[in-house]
């Protein structure tokens, strides 16, 4: 369930309803809640979640399938979770992203290089409100020198979506000094908390501190033959001919019962003759 916008948003009520008990049905909003927030603002690649699509069973197993944009090139990627192998939602919790574009500066911090970061966000968070804005001067100040951001990430000054922000909601930071979150799940989930506060946080982590920073891009897997509509691009015959041969190997070579075998391969042909 799920979809965009207020479709998405509808998501808790609708697993209340879906018939799980009390306790599955709040584990399985409490993963759709935390996976957007991850992707959202954890993880600043440049793309905005735009479609967030929960799926789950009747004993609480569930994933979650997001898919976000980037409106400067109009591509797109999916981030997809699987609840069980989520041994934590801030640290390395995907099970794949998949895109058509690699992305030359992204602020990963639910890799397991930032993790120190997480931590020192909290100890930051700790200094309170006055003491973050003298920190955040200084940093205005390096960028502005020499010792300017390219010495944290040599494409930090062309990448918009990981350069300092300009405004941060000083409400949201107070709020947050005088609640103290105890980890740095509970720091992305609490409210007003967004990509601008994370951001600030981690670059005075790194910049002041000199606590790492993963700017890697985290993507594990691109595919695609093309769109229908010629976007990424057209469609290329050739390219799907080479791919359904592919998976019809792949399948001929699984060890399922054969009416299995013969119900994948009758999607597989199916799919390839919408083109």
């Amino acid at each position: 369930m799920g979809g965009k916008g207020l479709a998405s948003r509808a998501i808790p009520e609708k697993i209340g309803l879906a018939g799980l008990d009390e306790e599955e049905a709040r584990q399985v909003i409490y993963a759709s809640k935390i996976s957007s927030k991850v992707d959202n603002n954890a993880l600043q690649d440049g793309y905005k979640i735009y479609h967030h699509t929960v799926f789950f069973t009747e004993k609480a197993k569930w994933a979650v399938v997001q898919q976000g944009l980037n409106q400067d090139c109009g591509y797109a990627r999916r981030y997809h979770w699987v609840g069980e192998s989520v041994r934590s939602y801030v640290l390395e919790p995907h099970s794949g992203i998949s895109g058509d574009r690699y992305e030359a500066a992204v602020l990963n911090m639910v890799s397991r290089q930032s993790l120190d970061a997480q931590k020192a966000s909290l100890d930051v968070v700790a200094e309170g409100p006055a003491r973050i804005q003298r920190l955040l001067s200084t940093v205005v100040q390096r960028q502005t020198t020499l010792e300017n951001f390219e010495t944290v990430h040599p494409r930090m000054h062309t990448a918009l979506h990981v350069k300092l922000p300009r405004r941060i909601n000083w409400d949201v930071v107070r709020r947050l000094y005088d609640v103290r979150p105890a980890s740095y799940e509970e720091l992305l989930l609490f409210q007003g908390v967004g990509a601008a506060t994370v951001r600030a946080l981690a670059l005075i982590s790194c910049l002041i501190y000199g606590v790492e920073l993963d700017w890697r891009d985290p993507i594990k897997y691109s595919f695609a033959v093309g769109g229908k509509d010629g976007v990424p691009y057209p469609v290329s015959r050739r390219r799907m001919d080479e791919v359904i041969e592919f998976l019809e190997g792949v399948l001929e070579r699984t060890a399922v019962e054969s009416s299995t075998r013969r119900e994948a391969l009758r999607r597989l042909y199916g799919l390839a003759g919408q083109f």
